[in-house]
């Protein structure tokens, strides 16, 4: 059985996708995690990783 069956799609986009579509903008490197409980989507954490260039002297 797909999820489309058990779980047919909204009419309108859900809240989280925009919360999804904003973190996407601001973020460089990083990931998006989505939590669900019982098939709807509860919670958006985010992990943004800041990239320090490497000296060029000073590499190991």
């Amino acid at each position: 059985m797909s999820a489309a069956a058990t779980h047919p799609l909204p009419e309108s986009p859900e809240p989280w996708i925009e919360i999804v579509r904003q973190k996407l903008a601001s973020m460089r490197f990083g990931s998006i995690q989505l939590v669900v409980h019982e098939g709807r989507v509860t919670q958006v954490e985010s992990l943004e990783k800041t990239r320090i260039p490497a000296e060029q002297g000073n590499a190991r």
